[in-house]
Order: C-alpha cells, then sequence, then structure tokens
C-alpha cells in the first residue's frame, strides 16, 4: 500500500492511494505515526473498503508521509561511487550522523536558501521509515523492522557542512533541508530495497542516476547495525546515502540559488519536485 498525509502544515491527515486518488483515512486512524506504523497494522488496512472512503482533491498539498519522527538518521558516503566525488574513501564501517527532525517538510514544498548559503546541494536518497522498535536486532530480522520506504531529498549545505567545523549535522538540518514522500510505501510493495533506480534532475538537467544496488551498506545491515547503538521507534527516518552526480561533484560544481527547480524520484516510491526560494521566502 502508499500511504500519504495531506493538508496544510501542521494539519496533515492520513490517506491511502487508491485507484490513483487519494482517500482520507482519518476516520480510521488519527495520523501515521506510533503505532499505526506497526507492520502488521498496515497490513490490516488492506482488508478495508478503501473504495467507499472520501476522496481528497488532486490540488491538495501533501505533507511528510510519517508524523512524529523522533530521529533523522542519516548515512554517509554509502555509495563508493559517491565517495570517489567527494574524494573520500569508502568508510570501513557506515558512517552515522543525525538531521535535525525539524527540517523535515513535504515532498514538494519550496527549499528554503539558509541566510549566508552558497553551496547549497541535493541528495537523492532511499529513506526508510522505522514501524517497530528495534534493539539489538541481527540482519536477518532488520527488515521486519520496517513500516515503509519513501523518497528522501538529504538537502545539504555544503560550506556548513565541511568549512564550519565540527559535526555534519549542521550542514544538513536547516528548515525545508529533508523533504520526505510522497508516498510511505510498505515492504509488500517493493521487491527488493536493494535493487530500485534513483534519478534526479535539476532545471531539467539528469544530475543524478544511480541504483541502490550499489549500496556499500545494504538497507537491512544498516537497521542491524543502528540498533546495536540505539534504539530505533516507530517514526524514526534513516537516509541511507545517495548516489554520485551531487552539485559538489561536477565540474565546476554546481549549488542551488533561488529559482532553480528539483524532481527527484526512486522506482514504486514517487517523484518529489522542488522549488529553491530565498532566505526567509519559504
Amino acid at each position: 500500500m502508499r500511504f500519504v498525509r495531506f493538508g496544510n502544515k501542521g494539519e496533515e491527515r492520513p490517506g491511502v492511494v487508491f485507484n490513483n486518488e487519494i482517500k482520507d483515512l482519518s476516520a480510521h486512524l488519527s495520523d501515521l505515526s506510533g503505532a499505526h506504523l506497526d507492520p502488521s497494522f498496515l497490513r490490516s488496512l488492506d482488508q478495508m473498503d478503501l473504495n467507499g472512503l472520501p476522496t481528497v482533491p488532486a490540488s491538495t498539498r501533501l505533507g511528510p508521509c510519517v508524523a512524529n519522527s523522533g530521529k533523522f538518521i542519516c548515512i554517509g558516503l554509502n555509495y563508493s561511487d559517491h565517495a570517489a566525488e567527494a574524494g573520500m574513501d569508502v568508510p570501513p564501517e557506515p558512517i552515522i550522523f543525525m538531521k535535525a527532525t525539524s527540517a523535515i517538510s513535504g515532498p514538494n514544498d519550496p527549499i528554503e536558501l539558509p541566510q549566508g548559503s552558497t553551496h547549497t546541494d541535493w541528495e537523492a536518497e532511499l529513506g526508510v521509515i522505522i514501524g517497530r522498535h528495534a534493539k539489538y536486532v541481527s540482519e536477518a530480522e532488520a527488515l521486519d523492522h520496517i513500516a515503509g520506504y519513501c523518497v528522501v531529498n538529504d538537502v545539504s549545505e555544503r560550506e556548513f557542512q565541511t568549512q564550519r567545523s565540527g559535526q555534519w549535522t549542521k550542514g544538513k538540518s536547516a528548515d525545508t533541508f529533508g523533504p520526505v514522500g510522497p508516498w510511505l510505501v510498505t515492504p509488500d510493495e517493493i521487491d527488493n530495497p536493494q535493487n530500485l533506480s534513483i534519478n534526479l534532475r535539476v532545471n531539467e538537467v539528469p544530475r543524478q542516476t544511480g541504483t541502490t544496488a550499489t549500496m556499500v551498506y545494504p538497507v537491512a545491515y544498516l537497521i542491524a547495525y543502528l540498533s546495536q547503538f540505539m534504539s530505533l521507534h516507530p517514526g524514526d527516518i534513516i537516509a541511507t546515502g545517495t548516489p554520485p552526480g551531487v552539485g559538489m561533484g561536477q565540474t565546476p560544481p554546481v549549488y542551488l540559488k533561488p529559482g532553480d527547480q528539483i524532481e527527484l524520484s526512486i522506482d514504486g516510491l514517487g517523484t518529489q519536485r522542488q522549488v529553491v526560494v530565498g532566505a526567509g521566502s519559504a
């Protein structure tokens, strides 16, 4: 199933995509968060008469496809060819950093450049949404803890990230730097999370073309690995790394400016479209 959240910012309601329309689920669950993300609960909704649910107007804004995320965990340099374009070695263990949950935005909301930004960049990534508490789980058990998959744009200010000392988080966490969605797609819809094409275009120019098959550390490994260091809770988002083609890796580098248009998609997970705006415009 493909779940969505729709409505004005801060007022989103849960929905499901059925026959290319969004159906309103709010009479049956309060939101896509907490216990409602348990994989068995989401599967039970497939037994509903979806055709009988109210239809949401096609023009309605889509919000982030998950609510109340406690953690937004990112994996760095998880594609060997992206590590090469960044001039870095493939890490011997996954690189983990956090993105502030206040960065989360809808899949088609504007991306606002921070004040003083000159190096804001794009990163199309496979997102994993946790649906069941995970602590010290094995790789064999890991996929059972997934509520669904989604598209993530791990927007990054490279000068803040790499030139301003300290951790990467400061270059990753500006408001609007975490578009998530459009859909939360349940695992039964995805045959193999390690065989999905990823594409991103800026102003109609292809920039990223990759596949999750070239991940250094696959999804199951990442969940098991992370669960050794912290509990994963329903609603937590894991952004699993980006393939090559980011702005920093272009020759010469290309960074985002007001008016730029970004479109990114992953097989089976839908498409995001964002317009870049100046500081204070979103």
